[in-house]
């Protein structure tokens, strides 16, 4: 399989607005039959082998135990209960609102009955999933190529996040915002007003430095790794970045570590690269917030101080 096969935005576009509304209705669900995590983990998707996940819901309340899956090499939609049930259609050809009402109408048949809030979230077109038979573009390649993208980002995430020892959050894809992150906490607490949305101050009720990697967007219609610091120190944007393509880019009021897709792409190590990346946002907020790094440290994800000590070189 291609390492970071190419992805731009406008080849796969229209498909991509169509799979993101599929994923909002899913993860809509998962919201609303989960057990409730800080820091909403019990909200994002996480990948398998053959696509994305909701991983188990329900079944200590009125609703069953079951599991909704995207398999992205069949492009099916398949649910699973916990008494062996399994039901599962095509993702292929529908529109949102015919996806919509053959998930839920499968749901039911399962005895499974979620209420949503059945709109797109922080989406430019706001029609209910309802009544949206514009979206309807399901391209079978081009999504295998997201989930391909999606599964090798993810084990880069997994190996930066290894070499830090505190607090740390899955590696795991927003079906809202449609990128996929991974977030180290400093162990420090954050001021957030009473006015910030009860999302936001969830989110950021604690000092973090995030990572990921999103697909492009129209106001910035590229592929991009990213990483940031919240609540943000003075002077973060004028911190050395590695990379020499990375940058600071200003966004809503504060500032992301930028590094674009197609750069990685062409370089001759784009794993060591995106690595370097990393760490260099990550030193940025770190030095900046007064984190003592070698307190957290846990260089290859190691903790036992003996085997650390005496491993094999």
């Amino acid at each position: 399989m291609e390492l970071f096969p190419a992805m731009p935005l406008e080849e796969w576009v229209d498909t991509k607005e169509t799979f993101h509304r599929f994923a909002q209705i899913v993860g809509k669900i998962r919201l609303t039959v989960s057990n409730r995590r800080n820091h909403w983990w019990q909200v994002p998707f996480h990948l398998t082998g053959r696509g994305l996940t909701t991983r188990p819901m329900g079944g200590l309340a009125e609703q069953p135990l079951f599991c909704v899956d995207f398999d992205l090499v069949r492009h099916r939609l398949v649910i699973d209960v916990l008494d062996g049930r399994s039901a599962e259609f095509s993702l292929v050809g529908l529109s949102v609102a015919t996806f919509q009402a053959r998930l839920f109408q499968t749901l039911a048949d399962l005895g499974i009955r979620p209420e949503i809030w059945a709109v797109p979230y922080d989406l430019e077109d706001e029609t209910p999933f309802a009544e949206d038979t514009r979206h309807a573009h399901y391209d079978p390649m081009l999504i295998n190529r997201y989930w391909r993208i999606l599964s090798q980002v993810a084990q880069l995430l997994d190996r930066f996040a290894a070499d830090f020892g505190g607090k740390v959050s899955p590696v795991h894809h927003f079906w809202h915002t449609f990128d996929i992150a991974v977030t180290l906490f400093t162990g420090r607490p954050a001021e957030v007003s009473a006015e910030t949305d009860p999302v936001t101050r969830e989110a950021y009720s604690r000092e973090v430095i995030s990572a990921g990697f999103w697909f492009g967007d129209k106001e910035r219609p590229w592929p991009a790794f990213y990483s940031y610091t919240a609540p943000e120190p003075k002077g973060l944007e004028r911190e050395p970045l590695q990379p020499g393509q990375a940058e600071w880019l200003a966004a809503r009021g504060s500032h992301l570590a930028v590094l674009r897709y197609d750069d990685v792409r062409a370089m001759g190590d784009p794993v060591a690269g995106v690595l370097e990346f990393l760490q260099s946002a990550y030193e940025a907020g770190a030095k900046l917030t007064h984190l003592d790094t070698e307190e957290v440290a846990c260089p290859g994800g190691i903790t036992d101080p003996y085997y650390a000590k005496n491993r094999p070189a």
